[in-house]
């Protein structure tokens, strides 16, 4: 386990070629996001992620969302790309939005039961950017164990996880130290799953809907 200083550009640099190589290795790395630190591994490594979900002591049936580190990738990993998520992702990317997809079929991971769909964001981070763009779409789920409160900081990740974690990259507190805003698109309407950063009726303006038919109860 070594925790690296993203504050120091020498240190940043060897911080992120141990996740890289820790990474392709099948182990866990924790980085920082804007919204809060997340617990990652490959995300086209099956065993990697089947031992994320174990570390957060978390079941099959609340799958890893996927970070990207360019809003281009989406295009190969999603069925078909809505027009209201080209609309999200121009007004919200990078930044705390996640998008719920419908994924493409042929792709050969196991995030957990995910029912053929895929939750995805591109983080406003400079570390988590420059991983992503090293090791493409990373499973990453919040840093901390399942049922606690998610690690803002380095070292509330480091308490919460300790040895099960090979690489933790430290850039000081996340920014917005909330979960992102999480947007259903998978389904025949919108739906906000979860309200953070970004409001419902920031969301509702870009879509040019009413926002309490974002989060209101499902007929």
């Amino acid at each position: 386990m070594e925790t690296f200083d993203c504050g120091d550009a020498a240190k940043r640099s060897t911080g992120i070629a141990s996740a890289i190589s820790a990474l392709k290795g099948g182990r866990l790395v924790v980085l920082p996001t804007d919204t809060v630190y997340g617990l990652g591994a490959d995300a086209f490594n099956s065993e990697a992620v089947a031992a994320l979900l174990a570390a957060k002591g978390r079941g099959r049936n609340m799958p890893v969302p996927v970070l990207v580190g360019s809003w281009r990738t989406i295009d190969g990993l999603v069925y078909t790309v809505p027009p209201s998520a080209r609309d999200l992702i121009e007004a919200f990317w990078p930044g705390a939005l996640s998008l719920v997809v419908r994924q493409a079929p042929s792709l050969s991971w196991d995030l957990g039961d995910t029912n053929g769909s895929v939750m995805l964001r591109m983080p406003l981070h400079p570390v988590a950017i420059e991983l992503l763009r090293e090791v493409g779409p990373m499973a990453v789920s919040s840093a901390n164990i399942s049922g606690q409160p998610p690690a803002v900081n380095a070292d509330e990740a480091r308490e919460q996880l300790g040895e099960k974690v090979e690489v933790y990259l430290d850039a000081g507190p996340a920014t917005k130290q909330a979960a992102s805003t999480i947007v259903d698109l998978a389904g025949a309407t919108p739906r906000v799953l979860r309200e953070g950063p970004i409001s419902a009726a920031q969301i509702a303006e870009v879509l040019g809907v009413d926002a309490e038919s974002l989060t209101g109860e499902v007929p």
